[in-house]
């Protein structure tokens, strides 16, 4: 039995899929029974609970094989990112006590790093909140999700892919949700380990490369704009982040405009994605 925490989502679903495919069993903390009942008609075993809920958790860990953690994403977390710390706390006692024969946490590229990161802060604070754990961790830092690009079927009809990244064609790690999940998934599955294990995972891409898969799904010509710096507020608020809060966002793009969550930091493992932003694209079209 392993447990998925983040079932509903694009990387706890991912993962949940590739251990179901592998036949194993999985268990699920959730809120809404309701928004999981796909996955209990799959079998999933759901627990009622969730990341604000130390006891809940340590429920959902009892007699489990191995256990997937994550943050829930928050785009305008208070300025000492209170939300993250407690969920990160929640899991150190439930971790602590139930102690799994091991946990694989999904992190991000520049955790590594403890400021100047913008919303990483929270992986970066996760990675060092659970240094002292017993179990043997995996910390999965993923690069950029090609999903994020997914508006552009909707705004790119007129051949321009609005984006951050500044200049379009610097490379920078980036990967598909369906990766993480079937890395997660060999993680919690394969051979064992012992103490700390840090993966990077993605592959080099440019805004460019992924605006022209991104016409070759629409069959027309799509070409990167990256939106000037300042006016990256009003975007973001466009997209439903409050006024006045977007700084965090900001400053993670940033960070990934610097270089900072480029490939190849030392001590860490790399898994290359095999899944394309093209594919991400088709498949977001033909469902």
């Amino acid at each position: 039995m392993f447990l998925v925490m983040g079932i509903t989502g694009k990387v706890g679903g991912a993962t949940a899929k590739h251990l179901l495919a592998h036949g194993k069993q999985v268990r699920a903390l959730v809120r809404n029974r309701e928004k999981a009942s796909s996955w209990a008609n799959q079998g999933v075993e759901l627990v009622d609970g969730d990341w604000n809920d130390s006891a809940a958790i340590e429920r959902a860990l009892k007699g489990v094989e191995g256990a997937f953690v994550m943050l829930p994403a928050v785009w305008a977390p208070s300025p000492d990112y209170k939300e993250a710390k407690g969920v990160i706390e929640n899991y150190v006692k439930a971790l602590a006590k139930a102690a799994p024969p091991r946990v694989v946490a999904l992190s991000s590229m520049g955790a590594n790093r403890t400021s100047g990161l913008g919303m990483i802060t929270s992986l970066s604070l996760l990675e060092q909140g659970f240094r002292d754990l017993l179990s043997p961790i995996a910390f999965v830092r993923a690069g950029g999700f090609f999903e994020n690009f997914l508006y552009g079927l909707q705004v790119a009809q007129g051949g321009t892919l609005p984006v951050y990244y500044n200049p379009t064609n610097r490379k920078s790690t980036m990967v598909a949700t369906n990766d993480i999940g079937a890395e997660v998934a060999t993680l919690l599955t394969g051979p064992a380990w012992s103490g700390r294990r840090v993966v990077e995972l993605g592959s080099m891409v440019s805004a460019d490369e992924v605006a022209q898969q991104l016409g070759e799904v629409l069959h027309r010509d799509v070409k990167a704009f990256a939106v000037p710096r300042a006016g990256w507020a009003e975007a973001f608020e466009q997209f439903g982040v409050p006024k006045g809060r977007t700084g965090p966002a900001e400053e993670m793009f940033e960070a990934v405009n610097a270089g900072w969550m480029d490939l190849g930091v030392e001590g860490t493992e790399h898994v290359a994605g095999t899944t394309s932003a093209r594919e991400v694209f088709a498949a977001a079209q033909k469902a």
